[in-house]
């Protein structure tokens, strides 16, 4: 090969092209969405990691970021959301209350985003610093560079969504 060439494959060319360029859908109820923000500002900046054009149409996306709290009242919404979303899709549950409903163990509050739709991250904290949700973007950005093109197709993800109820 001469200089300026590089060999590769399709597949680690368009993982790494989806690694640096996530599009993020904040679904932001609580406190955590204020992290968020922070995280997403001057100080933290979440635009070195690919991350800079926040959308707010589910059809633009690939990462929806659910953060605080969710009633079970929202969560066909957030399923409805999810399911608009055009594949390959991620999703990160941040904080406790996304999670796992965190200190709020009520009739009216969901237990876990991952009732009503599959995670792939969990950031912990309640709610989390921005140094947290910086490293669950990466954890993410990780996860797609790993993952392969046909991965979406496979049995196994099928049965994952279709244990959501999801075709």
């Amino acid at each position: 090969m001469g200089e300026g060439y590089m060999a590769t494959n399709f597949e680690k060319v368009v993982s790494l092209a989806r690694k640096n360029s996530i599009w993020p859908l904040p679904f932001a109820t609580s406190c955590c969405g204020i992290e968020f923000m922070a995280t997403a500002a001057s100080h933290y900046d979440l635009a070195r990691f690919g991350s800079e054009r926040m959308s707010f149409s589910p059809r633009q996306c690939d990462l929806l970021m659910v953060m605080g709290t969710i009633s079970k009242k929202m969560g066909p919404i957030l399923r409805q959301v999810y399911l608009q979303m055009a594949e390959p899709r991620w999703v990160i549950a941040v904080g406790a209350c996304a999670s796992s409903g965190g200190i709020f163990d009520t009739y009216s509050v969901l237990q876990g985003i991952d009732q009503v739709i599959p995670v792939d991250v969990y950031v912990p904290g309640c709610p989390p610093r921005p140094e947290a949700i910086l490293d669950g973007v990466m954890k993410i950005q990780e996860l797609v560079h790993a993952e392969g093109l046909r991965r979406r197709t496979s049995e196994q993800y099928k049965d994952l969504l279709g244990s959501y109820g999801i075709q």
